[in-house]
């Protein structure tokens, strides 16, 4: 089966052909990586070149994806795009988001955040709603480009500049990571006969698990994010059912008028920053799917997948988390852990209830396994001797890194949850108002030459974007209100501050064009390349690549 395509069900091809498609991008591996006329890929093959190509060839004789960074070409792509290739976008969202991560991350609003039921719930709602607005629109990018989302941004922030996303992208990646895996290490050792299971043996079995989905690549990831959905949307269901007579809806979110606006703004912003994190990796998913892919079927159902799933997993978290003040075995739960809280929420059930936890500390699996996929790919984007490395053994990297941090910060899984994924958040934030202003301002008319992915010579420099970017961060820090910092602005709002952190910086980054401008005006030059080809260093030479390379819309 073709590693080339998502899911054997959408491309009917036999095994032979599908493996001769295998062969054949394993021996052209860096024919399509941006650098036709770049004398590099020219030379002789040394010995390692080599090693590397023979242990690709190796990996698609077993059904591994040996792609790595390198663009998808029209014709390696799927042939038909069938219906079950546009609902394969709607379910893969709801397999990846409808875990136990979004659960515990429910029980903030009233844990952490002194917020009513109601007051979460609707946080929780239109925060997922507004979070995944990027995501879904960034989907279409992979259909329309064949290139994976931080490849993509170099049209946005640069060559050298977008090595800092990148990076960032990959401590979040990896953090998501560590999270799920700690859930589902506390979750496996709650249900295990007396806790024998240790909280460490836990997370090396969803490390272990979630490593092997994601070495194999895309077609495995596309038909296990098919399917998982569907345990987690039972046991879910079940989960609300027997836990709902102790949820304490009647209760009102505690402090002063001014407190708790402070606080249900920062909890809004928290559900935010953990739905738009996906925009840095949802291209990477749908790379295989054709050119011709409906924009708006893919968006609208990518953002249904998402907003239907964050909605679900923490509006009962969310219930859970309201019944901690009011029941003494939610308090003693919750204070071992977050999954100790969802195991307790099944123990009217009894055994059948250990079962339905065990599913639920298994479907983080599906959750994991995005970001460890994506982070393998994106390794290879922060160099060239780090393109060379295959993307199975960035995988395998990435995997031993989130592993090693979920069993050194096990115990501290509340702070990393409340500290991280809100401090994440703020960069994507900025960088996805960079990515929308250089669709819809810098490149509206001229669209984007997919060729150039990989060559700094026909890239922006990234100076403007970069400013901005860094604007937007000191922003950011004044108004950002966390456990370890209020920033003097964030400070004016309630007792515990507002982070209003993401608001200010997206509205700072807005200064992108005018620092374009400026830079455009001292660079006269330039200005005429700059709005033809999207480069700022005065090339403007067109191969016969250039002159095919498609616009984006």
């Amino acid at each position: 089966m073709s590693s080339e395509q998502p899911v054997s069900a959408m491309r009917r091809q036999s095994e032979k052909d599908i493996t001769d498609v295998h062969s054949s991008y394993a021996s052209n591996r860096l024919m399509d990586n941006g650098e036709h006329n770049n004398d590099r890929t020219t030379r002789a093959p040394t010995r390692l070149t080599s090693y590397i190509r023979k242990f690709e060839q190796q990996l698609v004789e077993y059904n591994f994806e040996a792609r790595g960074i390198e663009r998808v070409p029209e014709n390696e792509r799927m042939t038909k795009l069938t219906w079950i290739a546009y609902l394969q976008s709607f379910l893969l969202w709801v397999s990846v988001n409808l875990a136990a991560n979004n659960i515990t991350l429910g029980m903030l609003g009233p844990a952490t955040y002194g917020l009513s039921f109601r007051d979460t719930a609707l946080c929780a709602v239109f925060g997922a709603l507004l979070g995944s607005i990027p995501a879904a629109w960034m989907a279409t990018r992979g259909p329309v480009s064949g290139i994976r989302t931080m490849a993509f941004g170099r049209y946005s922030m640069g060559w050298w500049p977008s090595k800092l996303i990148v990076i960032l992208n990959l401590i979040q990646m990896l953090g998501y990571c560590l999270i799920d895996s700690v859930v589902g290490g506390q979750i496996l050792s709650a249900v295990s006969p007396h806790g024998n299971m240790s909280v460490a043996v836990g997370i090396v079995i969803i490390a272990i698990i979630t490593w092997i989905i994601a070495t194999f690549g895309i077609q495995v990831f596309h038909y296990y994010e098919r399917f998982a959905f569907l345990p987690q949307l039972i046991v879910v269901s079940i989960l609300f059912g027997v836990s709902s007579k102790n949820y304490d809806l009647s209760a009102s979110s505690t402090g002063d008028a001014s407190t708790i606006a402070g606080n249900r703004l920062s909890f809004f912003s928290l559900c935010v920053s953990s739905a738009i994190t996906y925009t840095p990796l949802a291209a990477d998913f749908f790379v295989y799917y054709p050119q011709n892919t409906s924009k708006w079927a893919l968006s609208s159902l990518s953002l249904a997948g998402l907003t239907f799933s964050f909605a679900m997993a923490i509006i009962c978290g969310a219930g859970l988390g309201s019944g901690i003040a009011k029941h003494v075995e939610y308090s003693e739960a919750y204070s071992v852990g977050a999954g100790a809280l969802i195991v307790e929420g099944f123990s009217p059930l009894g055994g059948f209830g250990k079962f339905c936890a065990v599913v639920v500390a298994l479907g983080l699996i599906a959750n994991t396994v995005a970001p460890s996929y994506s982070a393998g790919v994106d390794f290879q984007i922060l160099g060239r001797h780090a393109e060379k490395v295959p993307r199975v053994l960035w995988n395998t990297f990435g995997a031993v890194i989130f592993t090693v941090c979920a069993l050194a910060g096990r115990s501290n899984l509340s702070d990393i949850f409340t500290n991280f994924l809100a401090l994440m958040g703020y960069w994507v934030v900025m960088w996805v108002v960079i990515i929308l202003e250089e669709q819809f301002i810098f490149r509206f008319r001229s669209g984007y030459n997919w060729y150039a992915w990989n060559d700094p010579s026909k890239l922006p420099v990234g100076i403007a974007a970069f400013i901005a970017f860094l604007v937007g961060w000191a922003g950011a820090i004044l108004c950002m209100a966390q456990v370890w910092y209020i920033g003097p602005i964030a400070r004016l709002v309630g007792e515990y501050g507002a982070d209003v952190s993401r608001f200010v910086a997206s509205g700072l980054v807005l200064t992108n064009p005018l620092f374009r401008w400026v830079y455009m005006s001292h660079s006269p030059g330039q200005a005429w390349s700059t709005l033809h080809f999207g480069t700022w260093n005065g090339s403007t030479s067109v191969d016969e690549n250039d002159k095919l390379s498609p616009s984006i819309e």
